[in-house]
């Protein structure tokens, strides 16, 4: 497998807007994971409208399939971890790093 350097956060804001009005935005960090492996960790933010219930399969999947594809992630020996959080609720929580 052929390793890819890490993704920009300017790469990741463009499939952000790509996914708009859904996608909030998404913030990632080139890191490893419990085993060591090298990963990359995606915290999503998701509109409420796409964090209902009946949506929020269809707007996950759509996005790591977006990432993936837009990062090109199948080049890359990291592997990918997302996280996802609706829009109220990181007003709620008013986490740092997901901003």
């Amino acid at each position: 497998m052929m390793t890819a350097s890490a993704p920009t956060q300017e790469q990741v804001d463009a499939i952000a807007k790509e996914l708009a009005p859904d996608v909030v935005g998404i913030r990632f960090k080139a890191d490893f994971d419990w085993y060591g492996d090298p990963a990359l960790h995606f915290k999503v933010i998701l509109s409420d409208d796409a964090s209902r219930s009946v949506r929020l399969l269809e707007t996950s999947q759509r996005v790591r399939e977006k990432v993936k594809e837009g990062l090109k992630l199948s080049d890359s020996e990291r592997i990918p971890y997302f996280r996802f959080r609706s829009k109220s609720e990181q007003v709620k929580i008013e986490d740092a790093c997901w901003e």
